[in-house]
């Protein structure tokens, strides 16, 4: 008894020290705890403030795509206790990737858990609430679900995401129409669904009975890594999986319809091109064709790689002039914007078609290649699938009266090389020019940065670093600003 009372004695003086010691680790806890900063901030005047806590950093800057004025990157502010800051905006309503740069080391936003995939990486992303047409709003939701398949094509485990309308799982007699939606060659099967809030479009649509209840699905348009120029898109690799793999799999697991009239495929930038390479080929399996800011790539190009072999219209010629495949036919829709980088891509596609009997649908709108323009194009497509007779009503997000030279500029000559085609995303900080560069020249697709830009007044120079068919080149360009012209010489 005494060895236990002692026992029970130094266990109670143990856990007294214990909880003592918490109470002081606690006390120190509190007074040294340093709350976490608030980023991203949207205010009610749809500027956003973004921030992060870097103590001991010589400089952050922050990076990312569609946001405005920001181009290759924008500086952010030192504002004490090692927190970073800056502000942008008025942001127009959307989803934006972005990220920080610390010392050259790309870095996710801390405190934000919304992140959005590309191909390869990965992105912090904040919403832009104000379109009411993409925001979440009190309707039914559907749900979006992370797919794992094995591809026997490629052999080996892929993945997909898809999208089943509000009331799937609760009737299990429905059959559903089916809408193949893919993604570009910067993205991955995660980005409709994040950055292009697919989810909540088609939501919006259903319980506004502007589209058909039906399911989405978002497969992985990259078979390997993606490189810019030719032999960059393994087209036939994806185009195998998604006919042998990807369809049949749905049609397996899925409630769907899987006659013609039910089926659909579209696809931005290099979806677009998937969606030609497989809706073509096998028209008779899809009723509607959507192309957003796409065509065949070097259409008239002999052989996929330029290798001297048929060119695609060659290729696809029975198809083509087949004019029983057109009967079944309900939809050819090409959208682009006049900014595009890929826009005369799209309209020698589109006047090809046309030239084979089809009946295409085309627009061009404001903007370039930019989500801001696919999740427009994607809500009005969506509105003529499996429905007759529809005039869809048409979105949009505020677009900004350009009056700077912060933005998106495009531009068309002829070379000795053939023509090139450029779309420049510039941004203007404290005098200094950043940006990034889009080329299409002699059908080839490059990437380029530019470096060591100034502006002055209605004065503009800056050099654009990149690589044509390797070697390393510096092209430097002067001129002016004025409203909506940039004119430059190089």
């Amino acid at each position: 008894m005494l060895r236990s009372i002692r026992g029970q004695s130094y266990f109670l003086q143990a856990m007294v020290v214990a909880f003592a010691g918490l109470l002081c680790a606690e006390s120190w806890a509190q007074r040294n705890f340093t709350p976490p900063v608030e980023s991203p901030e949207v205010s009610a005047d749809r500027m956003v403030t973004f921030r992060v806590r870097a103590t001991g950093a010589e400089g952050v800057r922050l990076g990312g795509g569609d946001l405005p004025q920001v181009g290759q990157g924008l500086d952010m502010k030192d504002v004490g206790d090692g927190v970073w800051e800056i502000a942008v905006g008025p942001v127009d309503p959307g989803a934006y990737r972005y990220r920080f740069d610390l010392a050259g080391v790309p870095v996710s936003d801390p405190v934000n858990p919304t992140t959005s995939e590309s191909n390869g990486n990965s992105w912090s992303l904040v919403h832009v609430p104000g379109a009411a047409w993409m925001d979440e709003q009190q309707v039914g939701h559907g749900a979006v679900a992370e797919v794992h398949y094995f591809s026997k094509s490629l052999q080996r485990a892929r993945r997909m995401h898809i999208y089943t309308p509000p009331g799937y799982d609760g009737n299990d007699a429905a059959q559903y129409p089916v809408f193949y939606l893919l993604h570009g060659a910067m993205d991955c099967d995660d980005s409709w669904s994040t950055v292009g809030r697919a989810n909540f479009i088609i939501d919006n649509l259903i319980a506004n009975k502007q589209a058909e209840p039906m399911i989405v699905v978002m497969p992985a348009g990259h078979t390997g890594p993606f490189t810019f120029g030719r032999g960059g898109l393994p087209m036939n690799e994806f185009v195998e999986d998604f006919v042998n793999d990807i369809k049949p799999y749905i049609e397996s697991h899925y409630r769907v319809h899987t006659d013609r009239a039910h089926t659909a495929i579209a696809g931005l930038s290099m979806g677009g091109a998937h969606t030609l390479s497989i809706g073509i080929p096998h028209l008779n399996d899809y009723a509607y064709l959507g192309v957003f800011s796409s065509g065949v790539f070097g259409i008239d190009r002999q052989g996929q790689n330029g290798d001297g072999g048929p060119t695609w219209e060659e290729q696809n010629k029975t198809q083509l002039d087949d004019p029983q495949l057109k009967q079944g036919l309900k939809l050819v829709w090409f959208a682009t914007g006049k900014d595009d980088f890929l826009l005369n891509t799209s309209r020698a596609t589109v006047d090809t078609l046309k030239k084979h009997g089809f009946e295409v649908t085309y627009k061009e709108t404001l903007g370039g290649h930019t989500w801001i323009n696919w999740r427009e194009y994607l809500a009005e497509f969506t509105q003529y699938l499996f429905r007759d007779g529809v005039t869809p009503q048409v979105f949009s997000s505020t677009v900004a009266t350009k009056n700077t030279i912060d933005g998106t500029w495009t531009t068309e000559f002829e070379t000795q090389i053939g023509t090139q085609r450029y779309q420049f995303e510039l941004a203007t900080s404290n005098g200094s020019i950043q940006g990034s560069a889009q080329a299409n020249i002699g059908g080839d697709d490059f990437k380029s940065k530019i470096t060591q830009g100034k502006v002055d007044g209605d004065n503009v120079q800056f050099i654009e670093e990149l690589e044509f068919r390797g070697t390393p080149l510096q092209i430097e360009y002067a001129g002016t600003f004025s409203g909506d012209e940039l004119t430059l010489t190089r």
